[in-house]
Parts: C-alpha cells; sequence; structure tokens
C-alpha cells in the first residue's frame, strides 16, 4: 500500500485566554459530555483516538494555567501547537480587549513566522441574549491569521463539538494557504496549482473539462464518479453566476473550474479543495511533496532501472496528446504545451545530437520514448519527478513505481548466458579521429555531411531503438573521450555491456591503442568486445604493431574487426551486431568458435578436393566410392576438430 496522504499525523490543539473564561469546563465538557460541577485549574492533556474523530486523525487537546504554568511553558506549548483557541467570555468585555491587546500580539511575537491557525471562541453563550459577532469580525479583518469564529456554551454544550472541529479542520485544511478573505478570491499560489491540475485533467488538451474529464478528476479525487444529475447541478450553478464558467458546447472551464474552488471554500468546504491539492501532491504550503515527486525505490548493485510495459504506454499516449497535427513529431509549440505542467522542460537544446528527431530536429516518438528510457536508466528520480508532473495516476494503491521495472543482477545474466534487460551501454574507445563521434552519431541516423557541420560539442552519449532477434533493445552508445595515450580508464569508461574499440583503417598508429587498452582492461573480464575498422572507404593500410588486427582478434577468440564506414554500407548491422553482443554477453566465445570451424571445415575441404584430383578419384565410373571415402575423412576429421574445440574452450 502506497501512503499519499499529505495530511498532518496528528493534531495539538491549544487553548489559551484569560482566567475564569471556561477554557478548562469546554475541554471537560466535550470529554465527558456534561458540563463538570468541580472546575479544576488546569485540564491535563487529553488525546481523542482518530476513530471518533471527522479526520480519522489522533487529536491532542492542551489547557493553559497561569497559575500553574511559567511564561516560558507557556511559549513552549505555543511553538508546539498546531493551532490555537483563543477563548474569551462573551459576558465579559474585558477577557475580549484582551484578546487583541495581549493575546494575539504575544503569539505574533512568539510564532512571527508561523501559519499557526486560531480559532476565536466566545464562550458562555448561554448567560447572554446577544451576541458578539460583530466584534469579533472586527478583529478578524485585522488579523488575518484568524480562521474561523464560534461562539459556544461549556453549561449548555452548545458548539462544542463544533470548536473541535473548527480547531482540527485548521490544521488539516486550512484555509489562510488557499483564500484571500478581505479579497474573497483565491491566492496565487492555490490558483497556479489549480491550474495545473486543470491542464493535467485536459486529456484532449483544448482548455475544456468535458464529461469524460470531468468524471476521470471526480473519480480520482474522490473514489467515484460524478452523477450525470450532479454534473448538470454543478453546470448550472456556474451559468446563473459567472459568464465563461461553462462553454458553448457544455463544457466546465478554467475560469469556471477555479470558481468552484472558490465557492466550496466560501461555504465552509475548505476540505473538498485540499482533497483535489493533496490528491495532485500539495503539501500546506502547496509545493509538490518529495514523497509524491521521489518514491523510495532500491536499486541492488549491479542492477538497472526500465521503464516497464505501463510506463512505455504512459508516454507513447502523451506523446500523441500533445502531437496535435499528428505528424509524428513535436514542434516547439507542441513541446512548450507538453511542459506547461512542468518548473521546466526536461531536456535542452541539444537533444537532437542524443535521440532520433526529424529533419527539422524535432523529437520523434521514436526519441521521445529513447530520452526517457535513458533517463530513467541513468537518473530514474527524475523520470519519477516528471511523471508526477505529467498526471501519471498517482493514488493510495499507486505511484511511479508501477512504470518502473528494476532488472536482476548482472551476475545472473551472465550465469544464465542470456540478459532478460532491454537496455544495454556500449561503451565506444579509441583515439582521436578513429570515428567514435561518428559511430555515435551515425547511431541516430546523423548523416555524415550534417557530422561535419559539427566541429566540436557534441554530446557524449546516443540512444537508439535495435531488434535482436525480433525484440526491441535499446542501445546507448557512450564516446569515452581521450586526451592522450598514456591516460588512465576511469571506471565509469570500463562500466558497461559491451565494448566497441574503434580505429581508424588508415591511421597504421591505431589499431595498437586499442588493441593496448583490450589487454589492459578487457582481456580478463567478460565483457563482450567488437573491434571496428572506420574509414574503410578510404581504403585499409598495414597497422604498426606486432600483428595485424585479424590475428590479433583470432588470437585472443575474438570476433574478427567489424569493416565499418559512415559513407558506404549499411550501417545499422554495427550497431545491431552490438546490441545482440549485450544481449548475449557469452556469445563471444561462441561466435569465434563457430568462425574457427568455419575456417576449418573450408580449408579441409580445399585441401581434400586438391588431393581427390590428384589421385584422378573424380571420374565418373567410382561415384559410391568416392561419396564414402570422403563422407568418412570429413566426419573423422570432424571428429578430430571438435575434441580440439572442446580441450580449448575449456
Amino acid at each position: 500500500m502506497v501512503i499519499r496522504s499529505t495530511l498532518r499525523k496528528n493534531v495539538r490543539i491549544l487553548l489559551l485566554g484569560e482566567r475564569g473564561v471556561g477554557k478548562t469546563s469546554l475541554i471537560l465538557s466535550l470529554v465527558s459530555e456534561e458540563f463538570p460541577e468541580d472546575v479544576p485549574a488546569k485540564a491535563e492533556e487529553i488525546t481523542i483516538p482518530p476513530d471518533v474523530t471527522p479526520e480519522m486523525v489522533p487529536t491532542h487537546i492542551v489547557d493553559y494555567s497561569a497559575i500553574e504554568q511559567t511564561e516560558d511553558q507557556l511559549l513552549e506549548e505555543v511553538r508546539r501547537a498546531h493551532v490555537i483557541c483563543l477563548v474569551y467570555s462573551v459576558d465579559d468585555e474585558r477577557t475580549l480587549l484582551r484578546i487583541t491587546t495581549h493575546w494575539l500580539p504575544l503569539l505574533r511575537d512568539a510564532i512571527p513566522h508561523s501559519r499557526c491557525p486560531i480559532i476565536l471562541v466566545g464562550n458562555k453563550v448561554d448567560l447572554i441574549d446577544d451576541t458578539t459577532v460583530t466584534a469579533a469580525q472586527e478583529i478578524m479583518e485585522e488579523y488575518p491569521e484568524i480562521e474561523s469564529f464560534v461562539e459556544c456554551s461549556a453549561k449548555s454544550l452548545r458548539n462544542i463539538s463544533e470548536m473541535f472541529y473548527y480547531a482540527q479542520k485548521a490544521v488539516l485544511h486550512p484555509t489562510a494557504p488557499i483564500y484571500l478573505t478581505e479579497k474573497q478570491d483565491l491566492t496565487e499560489d492555490c490558483k497556479k496549482a489549480l491550474t495545473r491540475i486543470f491542464m493535467v485533467c485536459d486529456l484532449d488538451n483544448d482548455g475544456l473539462l468535458n464529461d469524460y474529464e470531468l468524471n476521470a478528476f471526480q473519480k480520482r479525487c474522490f473514489d467515484m464518479p460524478l452523477r450525470p444529475e450532479a454534473m448538470e447541478d454543478v453546470k448550472e450553478v456556474l451559468k446563473r453566476n459567472l459568464v465563461g464558467g461553462v462553454s458553448s458546447n457544455n463544457c466546465i472551464t478554467l475560469l469556471g473550474f477555479l470558481y468552484l474552488h472558490c465557492l466550496f471554500i466560501q461555504r465552509g468546504r475548505s476540505h473538498t479543495t485540499w482533497t483535489v491539492l493533496r490528491k495532485f501532491g500539495y503539501n500546506d504550503q502547496l509545493h509538490l511533496t518529495k514523497d509524491f515527486l521521489f518514491p523510495p525505490l532500491k536499486v541492488p548493485s549491479g542492477s538497472t532501472t526500465e521503464l516497464n510495459h505501463k510506463g512505455t504506454q504512459f508516454f507513447t499516449k502523451l506523446f500523441w496528446r500533445f502531437d496535435k497535427d499528428r505528424d509524428g513529431a513535436l514542434s516547439p509549440v507542441e513541446l512548450t504545451q507538453l511542459f506547461a505542467t512542468c518548473p521546466a522542460p526536461a531536456w535542452g537544446s541539444d537533444i537532437h545530437n542524443i535521440v532520433p528527431t526529424n529533419e527539422k530536429e524535432w523529437i520523434t516518438l521514436q526519441g521521445f520514448l529513447c530520452f526517457w528510457v535513458l533517463t530513467t536508466f541513468h537518473d530514474v528520480k527524475t523520470t519519477f519527478e516528471y511523471l508526477a508532473y505529467f498526471g501519471y495516476p498517482i493514488s493510495d494503491c499507486e505511484n511511479q513505481l508501477s512504470a518502473i521495472h528494476v532488472t536482476r543482477e548482472k551476475k545472473l545474466d551472465l550465469l544464465k548466458k542470456q540478459s532478460t534487460r532491454t537496455v544495454y551501454i556500449c561503451n565506444v574507445i579509441g583515439c582521436k579521429s578513429s570515428g567514435k563521434s561518428t559511430i555515435c552519431r551515425r547511431h541516430i541516423g546523423h548523416d555524415i555531411a550534417r557530422i561535419k557541420e559539427d566541429v566540436e560539442g557534441v554530446p557524449q552519449r546516443t540512444i537508439n531503438v535495435e531488434h535482436v532477434y525480433g525484440q526491441e533493445k535499446y542501445l546507448i552508445m557512450k564516446d569515452i573521450e581521450v586526451r592522450n595515450v598514456s591516460e588512465p580508464l576511469s571506471s565509469s569508461d570500463t562500466r558497461c555491456d559491451v565494448v566497441c574499440l574503434a580505429y581508424d583503417a588508415t591511421n597504421p598508429k591505431s589499431f595498437e591503442y586499442v588493441a593496448r587498452i583490450y589487454l589492459k582492461y578487457f582481456e580478463d573480464t567478460k565483457i563482450p568486445v567488437l573491434f571496428v575498422c572506420t574509414k574503410t572507404d578510404c581504403g585499409e593500410i598495414k597497422q604498426d604493431y606486432l600483428v595485424q588486427p585479424s590475428a590479433f582478434c583470432d588470437a585472443h577468440r575474438l570476433a574478427p574487426p567489424h569493416k565499418y564506414s559512415a559513407v558506404a554500407g549499411d550501417s545499422r548491422e554495427l550497431y545491431q551486431k552490438l546490441a545482440t553482443m549485450a544481449a548475449f554477453p557469452t556469445m563471444r566465445r561462441v561466435v569465434h568458435m563457430l568462425m574457427l570451424r568455419q575456417q576449418i571445415s573450408t580449408a579441409f575441404y580445399n585441401n581434400l578436393k586438391s588431393h581427390l584430383t590428384e589421385l584422378s578419384l573424380l571420374s565418373g565410373d567410382s561415384i559410391l566410392w568416392k561419396a564414402g571415402f570422403g563422407i568418412a575423412l570429413v566426419a573423422a576429421f570432424g571428429l578430430v576438430v571438435s575434441k580440439f574445440l572442446i580441450k580449448r574452450d575449456r
């Protein structure tokens, strides 16, 4: 169960006022439901259990006595209180005067920066026929920290429960942060929060809430649909009281949505507005809470975080929701609308150098998903944050964790010789001008002309989708910057799922660097490695090294160097090969063995054919004998080779 409520875990009510105004009597009358004949100087602190309070929150009621407590003790209780009931006696004007001359100034000095609400309480209404409402209203206008006013009687039990309910409500559903009494309007922070909520609930982005969207909003906030007759009643209220509250097609506008909440508060239903705000993650200061934005997630060492089907589906729907012209890309205007519910865009102007974009450098659906896959992999907290901003369904039973999959540890993948993950990192390593950046940029579809235009400043990561045996895998290409040959690689430079060691076919010194990198960092690891010979369209020259690249790979049981050209051939083959090696990390030995078998078999067949020709065994009158002899030789040689390879593999 996900705890989503931002209500306080308890409410602490402090009663203050002059001696004899009935503070202690009010407390005892509430508890015993009868007026006490013998009233002590001070009541002990009382705790009301949650199951007997309207908000299901334990409530602590604290009395104050000038006889038994010092001024320091008074100030300590004031600082601990969540709400203060200032009590005066309606039959004693002196006690009402002390409210403004002593108690309210004292509270302002004691808690100058606090928003601790105050309930003004006139007790002993059973003793007079008049009312002090007018005087109380004048005080409330001067002191906005006073949340509400109530007249009651401890003796007749009149409005006793209401007084403590108002006190509890002032803590759990405070009016001050959301409503300006003097202006009879919502605060700017409240308008801003409710506007964001309206935009999140406006699923078709037409600036209106239709009946379907209103019902979805109602279910999310109050766990029940809005009855059709109730929905029409709401619209009738708006039509009667506000021009522009309901559109011509009978949908509620933003203006109408804000007016409804203003009306709720004016009618004493601030809890309705607070329920909405809290369901969408806002605290008493109208800030999105940390728990709402960042649900706790533990990722074991060796595991990674990925978007699951539900997360991918949410971002896909989000993309099409804002791609109004259905061109498969988000224009600058559409992006502005997308991030309107967020403090800032999730990416910068260099996004076109990280993920696939169209010819206008607008992010495509594939690029959009790639970005969130990359973010989830490297910084899952940011994904959590933006899921909340975008309106991912968060409730008491669900949060952003339902959009994320934590993979099993990598050592288990190696043990089972197959990875269940969908996102892999490929570190691209090579000396300067070996073509690393080009490999990364071609990965997201940039042509060579576009790459040449960018002299410097390109990002170090790109991500795109590759297909491995019919399954979509995301491959992150990380360009490892190298300043000089002697500079050691960091742990992050060698931490990956597959390594691409790139060398320049036209530079005789290029292979030596990656060969030494392999021997120093990767020879004794289980990380798959692929050597890539770049710029093969310009010709290939001999490398100044102990052995040539093909012989080096063969000696270390690696696949032969992949021939790569950014201007000719199918570059996708390289990325598919890298993704496959990452998904099947133990495959490199198998690939090498199969290639070795193929090389031996081809050589043996050619040698056998030569000998048979010399022996004139290819004449037509001995075909059965020749076939049997050939099969026997191949079988015998195959047995020898198999034993040799098994022994070598051990």
